[in-house]
């Protein structure tokens, strides 16, 4: 099921190198490629399925996937799109979103899918002028013309000469999907598609933003097709059977967009857009969708897990049917609870007898297409990223008592779109993107048993008596042992001690409590019989920590990480920083004395 991982680590001075010692072998100019062969072996298999309003699976096969990007390249040429004049995305994942992203890419005009939360959530549409200012996109799509108006009249209003493209709906100069889908391919696109270079651009694929504009990270033909080359050596049953997804990770991000869907097209796999995510109202569409589509590799992360693991554990047929072809099940953007891990290798094993399921993990970034590390071994420790991909070589830059790890391949980005000084700030003297991620060893003497990730550097402090936290360790162990919490933010910088502004799970204080908790107060949730459990289980887990991993005071939020505030991301993703200043006063609170209601003070 994978490849055997064999590491050569090489010493730099104080740095270490690491790379795989498997060639990577050879890949296509484009990714594109695997979707002509496929259409050319099995023109009928389906490509990607959605639901239609009445809730029946929609499906379009490769054959019909290859004829329509060659028809939507044809006709996005005619209308002036170029490698100046990209293509921007509004709306989510659908098939419509996926076929104009084909035609684009065959015609070499680069893609540039946003956040659906830039469009439906914010009030004014900052980051959407921001990005249509940068970018200046011959062609903007939405799927619904009129749920889309007000962030299509921003696009329209910062570029001027912007065609709107509509899936459904009307809208004044608009010009409809359908008409595109009609036009007859030419020589315009077929000469396009032979003239792409593994350096034409992509994707423009826009980083969260959380600290100011958004980034637009260039990324290549070369980017997506490596990487699907060594995606495929590290699991070589991708090419024994092909996958199917039933998958809500957001286009717009490079693991939904890059990871998934070009796997799909890689391998000759279906990918399900699920409609879902994990949101509360939102995820029982999920839950419908994986029942009546059992997936064989499935992709989330630690908020879907969250989710996922209470509904298959109180639904053993439910469960059962999960499993039911499932090969493994794989965590990233962010390092999955230990007992979480744990509670899906129980299910795994119970609802999939004598049939290993991993639960496995990897490491990359939007820069790097995005895959760098992966777990193709067993390993006990949640927070293991695993080793290099073939391919790649990771630099390891000590920084106090773990490294930042540094990446140099194929799949690494060329720079940001039009900010050649966020280009050269993001890169070493030796050509290496620097990610700005801790990690270490696993096992300092073996390099082959991975690295493991130690958190964001840019989220780690020290509180005043100097002591320096690591804010990804402490987080991730404060939600694996108290698994009410769906997630955390710490705080603490320059201060006595460590606290948290945390968010339950639903489900899991349902079971607990036998009930819904009680309606929140303002801002916090204030049922005095969550917050005891909350307290004991904290208190439990603080003994015999030190102060860089006690929590010695937290505060349960009643409102959600907000997705326009650059809160969270639409994969969901928690930005540490952004939550510590856009609710700054709820940190005051957590160092006021005599302690106000509400705050929760384990083991007083």
């Amino acid at each position: 099921m994978f490849a055997k991982v064999r590491i050569t680590a090489v010493r730099d001075g104080d740095d270490t190198l690491l790379s795989s010692a498997d060639e990577l072998g050879s890949y296509p100019v484009t990714v594109l490629q695997y979707l002509r062969d496929w259409a050319t072996a099995d023109p009928g298999h389906p490509l990607v399925a959605e639901r239609d309003a009445g809730g029946s699976w929609q499906t379009v096969s490769y054959g019909g996937a290859l004829a329509a990007a060659d028809a939507l390249g044809q006709a996005l040429l005619d209308r002036g799109l170029g490698p100046a004049r990209p293509l921007l995305i509004l709306s989510g994942n659908g098939v419509n979103h996926l076929l104009l992203t084909l035609g684009a890419l065959t015609a070499g005009i680069p893609v540039a899918p946003v956040s659906v939360a830039y469009s439906l959530q914010s009030k004014d549409h900052a980051r959407i002028r921001s990005i249509a200012e940068l970018i200046t996109p011959g062609a903007v799509f939405a799927e619904e013309a009129e749920a889309f108006g007000p962030a299509l009249d921003a696009v329209t209003g910062a570029t001027g000469d912007c065609l709107p493209i509509a899936g459904t709906g009307t809208r004044p100069g608009a010009a409809p999907l359908g008409e595109l889908l009609a036009t007859a391919p030419g020589d315009a696109v077929h000469g396009a598609y032979g003239t792409l270079t593994p350096d034409t651009v992509a994707k423009i694929l826009f980083t969260s933003g959380s600290t100011g504009t958004p980034k637009g990270v260039l990324n290549t033909h070369r980017m997506l097709a490596s990487n699907q080359q060594m995606i495929r050596q590290g699991w070589p049953f991708l090419a024994d059977e092909r996958p199917v997804l039933v998958d809500w990770l957001p286009w717009s991000h490079t693991f939904g967009g890059n990871h998934n869907v070009n796997m799909m097209l890689a391998n000759g796999g279906t990918i399900y857009v699920d409609g879902g995510r994990p949101a509360p109202g939102q995820f029982e569409r999920t839950l419908a969708n994986l029942a009546d589509v059992p997936p064989t590799v499935y992709f989330n992360v630690p908020a879907g897990y969250a989710r996922l693991v209470p509904a298959l554990e109180g639904d053993p047929e439910f469960a059962a049917r999960f499993f039911s072809r499932l090969r493994l099940l794989f965590n990233a953007a962010a390092a999955l609870p230990g007992g979480l891990r744990g509670r899906l290798e129980e299910l795994a094993e119970r609802h999939a007898p004598g049939r290993a399921v991993p639960v496995t993990a990897a490491w990359g970034a939007t820069e790097t297409a995005p895959a760098v590390t992966m777990a193709n071994f067993p390993f006990s420790d949640a927070r293991c990223i695993g080793a290099p991909l073939p391919g790649v070589t990771v630099k390891l830059v000590p920084n106090g008592d773990a490294c930042e790890i540094r990446v140099l391949g194929p799949n690494v980005t060329p720079g940001y779109y039009a900010r050649p000084d966020l280009t050269a700030d993001a890169f070493d003297a030796d050509g290496f993107y620097r990610s700005g991620d801790a990690v270490a060893f696993t096992d300092p003497g073996n390099p082959d048993a991975g690295l493991v990730f130690r958190g964001r550097l840019a989220e780690d402090f020290k509180l005043s008596t100097g002591t320096f936290v690591r804010v990804g360790a402490a987080r991730a162990a404060l939600l694996s042992a108290v698994p009410v919490l769906s997630d955390a933010v710490l705080a603490g910088e320059n201060r006595d001690y460590l606290s948290a502004l945390v968010w339950v799970n639903p489900a899991e204080a349902r079971t607990l409590l036998g009930r819904d908790p009680a309606a929140a107060d303002g801002d916090l949730v204030t049922d005095p019989e969550l917050l005891g459990l909350v307290e004991e289980a904290v208190a439990k887990r603080n003994a015999g920590l030190g102060s860089a991993a006690r929590v010695d005071r937290l505060v349960i939020l009643a409102r959600p990480a907000s997705l326009d505030t650059g809160e969270v991301t639409d994969k969901g993703y928690v930005n540490q920083r952004r939550v510590l200043a856009e609710r700054a006063a709820l940190v005051e609170l957590l160092y006021t004395d005599p302690v106000p209601d509400g705050v929760v003070v384990p083991g007083r």
